[in-house]
């Protein structure tokens, strides 16, 4: 009897701790089921706050975009149309350099409007949407009129340099037919550059044109050795090297005329003093009226120098990074691919040329700058007096 309660209470002993392990197994079973559980929840709203960045992100950044293409563009317009009407308007403005001051505003116009749009579609937009013939015609309208602006500058520090270098000889050199002629150069060259490699296909692989026309939404400018070498030598490294040459010309006669204008004062002053000494009283009103002739010529010349300077190094800042990636590029084809965005930086702080330029002309030049005002200030007061007139 004793024997059988004894294994009576083992066995209900033994239930007992079976059914308290089972307990404890469906405790704990259900602990990491609500543990799973909240670790999926805070995994997919931790997945919808990234997915809410990656929403908010291009947004923010397609708006930044939108808004620094949009001031270069509008900026190149307006500040080159500006130009045109000063000069037009101005007859102060109407000489002989600043003919290659209008050429030059009409080329920044004309990149603004035939270039950085479409490129500014392409930005935006993340595809090409005009086709593949129209790909041909903006890459061309686009080496056409970039090269004409750089031709342009190139021509104005010739320009400058024989103006400051041999003013004497200035008026036999520049003449009116000699300028037009410069000008008909400016504007025909580089459309040898441009159109005829482009719309005949030299200026790229075979390889490549089938691909343009396999993807019409893709425009890609990708060109061949040869052509990036000789597009790029004429568009951007010979008209430079032709800048600093020209400024550093013009540098080197502006210090030198500094130079004899400095001794001519001591001369001047030494021989006055040696003649108070001796007692001898000569009339010098002729040294004293042609020094502040030599003085004003010299700071125009000056300003003109400095002038200059800034275009220049506002051409090389501009649109140096833009043709070492285009000759790099080309020169190691696909084994030196650059991302999408860098190529957009490249290209549009080269077009950043094309609105600088009106700047640094109002900020440095003075006559461009009262003209500028007045044709402002003419164009506040017509608008003042027609929009009432139109109510």
């Amino acid at each position: 009897m004793e024997l059988n309660e004894t294994r009576q209470s083992n066995v209900a002993t033994s239930e007992d701790e079976d059914a308290i392990n089972y307990g404890n197994l469906v405790k704990q079973s259900l602990m990491n089921s609500f543990n799973v559980n909240d670790f999926i929840e805070s995994n997919i709203s931790t997945v919808h706050d990234i997915d809410d960045v990656v929403v908010d992100s291009p947004i923010i950044f397609l708006l930044v975009k939108c808004f620094i293409i949009g001031f270069i563009i509008l900026a190149a317009i307006f500040g080159n149309m500006l130009v045109i009407v000063s000069v037009m308007q101005h007859r102060k403005l109407r000489v002989i350099t600043n003919y290659f001051v209008v050429s030059l505003a009409m080329a920044d116009m004309l990149v603004a409007l035939c270039a950085m749009t479409f490129n500014a579609s392409v930005e935006l937009a993340g595809k090409w949407l005009f086709g593949s013939t129209m790909c041909d015609v903006w890459n061309s309208l686009d080496v056409y009129f970039s090269t004409a602006s750089i031709l342009h500058l190139c021509c104005i520090s010739v320009d400058r340099y024989y103006a400051i270098v041999q003013p004497l000889d200035y008026p036999l050199i520049m003449t009116f037919s000699r300028v037009i002629f410069m000008l008909c150069i400016v504007w025909t060259f580089p459309a040898i550059l441009s159109f005829v490699p482009i719309f005949l296909g030299w200026y790229t692989t075979a390889e490549h044109l089938d691909y343009l026309k396999s993807h019409p939404y893709i425009c890609e400018f990708k060109v061949n050795k040869s052509y990036a070498l000789i597009s790029s030598s004429v568009s951007f490294w010979i008209p430079g090297i032709v800048m600093i040459l020209m400024y550093y010309k013009i540098y080197k006669e502006a210090d030198r005329q500094e130079r004899l204008l400095y001794r001519s004062k001591v001369a001047a002053l030494l021989l006055d003093k040696h003649l108070q000494i001796n007692g001898i009283s000569v009339q010098r009103q002729s040294i004293h009226t042609v020094e502040p002739c030599a003085i004003s010529k010299m700071r125009r010349e000056k300003k003109a120098a400095r002038t200059l300077g800034i275009i220049m190094s506002a051409f090389l800042l501009c649109w140096l990074p833009f043709f070492l990636w285009y000759v790099i590029s080309s020169l190691c084809a696909s084994s030196c691919s650059s991302p999408k965005i860098v190529v957009g930086i490249v290209f549009w702080i080269g077009y950043f040329n094309s609105a600088l330029n009106p700047l640094i002309y109002a900020y440095f030049n003075r006559e461009f700058r009262y003209a500028f005002q007045r044709t402002l200030k003419d164009l506040f007061f017509h608008f003042r007096i027609v929009a009432p007139s139109d109510t």
